[in-house]
């Protein structure tokens, strides 16, 4: 039985700027399973977030997708129109973004932004039975009922993060995207965080993309990682493996960058250089200007996806 929910089909995305366009996503192809926790990594302008907001069709213009297909449940994003895409967005599709204190009205109580997101996406739920709603999700989140009656200020960082997955779980939705859900938390109640999303990704047979740069993040939830690299899939692989035997050089790289007390690492090594200009790529391979293992190939040629040791991995080492 095919679990599919997400499959995603050479995607090319563009920003068009005064100098030239931008391919923020350059032919990206992947898939998602029903329930699973898949971790979107790389470094920052890598096109991690492109990625998550072409799927809900969130992009700011001139930003477009060029080509490509998103397909949901065998249904194709990229040729609905808007009214298709205002009923997933949030109903069957749902995204936590980055800062919540930006992310939630100001001028609104919690409660009634809670009744607004019930009442625009079920029609014929009045007002008292939202709030009853609303009361059941805070209360799961360890959040007291009587929090609704106040503002996004009045919280502390960490319950805002917490009031954004309610938000984002109330409709009881298919698909969780988290884009950097963490980064403005401490590192306490971030351990918090990600042990509620753990505890709810249990309950509630989530689906869900964690769009981080925090690779520690990913080892504690994903069941799968996908690495991103200029725009481009460097390497998909199940969590433990691409964790302990990762093969795509600029995985590597990332692992050997950070600090991880669980593997044998005597030192960091730093990665040398910086993601590549998107106006003006590489040939080739967008890596091998960093890549220390670069080979003539690499220069000349884009590298195809190669399926090694249970790996998806676009490098010409594995051909």
């Amino acid at each position: 039985m095919n679990n599919t929910i997400l499959d995603i089909q050479d995607l090319k995305v563009e920003f068009p700027i005064n100098i030239g366009t931008v391919r923020a996503v350059d032919g990206v192809s992947l898939k998602l399973n029903q329930g699973e926790v898949m971790g979107l990594v790389g470094e920052s302008g890598c096109g991690k977030s492109t990625l998550g907001f072409s799927i809900l069709r969130l992009l700011r213009p001139p930003g477009r997708i060029a080509s490509g297909r998103i397909l949901y449940h065998g249904r194709d994003i990229v040729s609905m129109d808007e009214k298709e895409v205002l009923k997933l967005r949030g109903r069957r599709i749902a995204m936590i973004f980055q800062d919540p204190l930006t992310s939630l009205n100001p001028l609104f109580s919690i409660g009634r932004q809670f009744v607004e997101t019930l009442q625009t996406h079920e029609k014929g739920i009045n007002k008292k039975q939202a709030i009853l709603q609303a009361e059941s999700m805070l209360e799961s989140l360890g959040i007291s009922k009587e929090r609704l009656q106040e503002f996004p200020h009045q919280m502390s960082g960490g319950m805002r993060q917490r009031i954004m997955i309610g938000m984002g779980l109330i409709l009881n939705p298919d698909l969780l995207i988290a884009d950097e859900p963490t980064t403005s938390l401490d590192v306490i109640v971030e351990a918090q965080f990600l042990d509620l999303l753990a505890d709810l990704c249990r309950q509630y047979n989530l689906t869900i993309i964690l769009i981080t740069h925090n690779l520690g993040n990913v080892a504690q939830l994903a069941d799968r990682i996908t690495v991103m690299y200029g725009g481009t899939l460097a390497e998909v692989g199940l969590s433990g493996d691409i964790f302990h035997t990762p093969l795509h050089p600029y995985t590597q790289g990332l692992l050997a960058s950070i600090p991880n007390i669980k593997l044998d690492q005597p030192e960091l090594s730093p990665m040398e250089g910086s993601p590549p200009d998107l106006v003006n790529p590489p040939t080739g391979c967008v890596f091998h200007p960093r890549c220390p293992q670069v080979m003539d190939i690499c220069t000349r040629q884009r590298p195809p996806a190669f399926q090694k040791n249970g790996h998806q991995v676009s490098c010409w080492l594995y051909r």
